[in-house]
């Protein structure tokens, strides 16, 4: 037996508008959508999200999540000037002392998005 993926789920009561969200700012493709299940799972060069309103089971009243989604890259720069100017940014891109070049956007629930990739020594 192996783990073969992560796959979030983000709740939120604005499925179709998260869908646009990570198609059209952030370059994701819209992998699914069911409107009557309130889902959607959208990639980006093999990173997989889904959203979803959650089932009756799962208590939910709005986004709430204490970590945030940290998205590697092989060109942090290259991202952070496609995507800059269409989002709520958190902190804008710097290089950091534990090595990595990274820069944080909100989606349009809150949630955070972390995208960040290694400093060449």
């Amino acid at each position: 037996m192996s783990l073969q993926a992560i796959k979030p789920m983000l709740y939120t009561r604005q499925v179709k508008e998260t869908v646009d969200f990570y198609t059209t700012v952030l370059g994701f493709t819209c992998e699914n959508y069911v409107e009557d299940w309130s889902w959607a799972a959208f990639s980006r060069d093999g990173v997989e999200i889904m959203a979803a309103y959650p089932n009756a089971h799962v208590p939910f009243e709005k986004p709430l999540f204490t970590g945030s989604l940290y998205i590697a890259t092989d060109n942090v720069d290259g991202f952070w000037e496609e995507i800059k100017d269409k989002t709520n940014i958190c902190y804008p891109i710097e290089s950091f002392d534990y090595g990595m070049r990274e820069f944080a956007v909100y989606d349009n629930n809150g949630y955070l998005l972390q995208f960040g990739q290694p400093i060449d020594n």
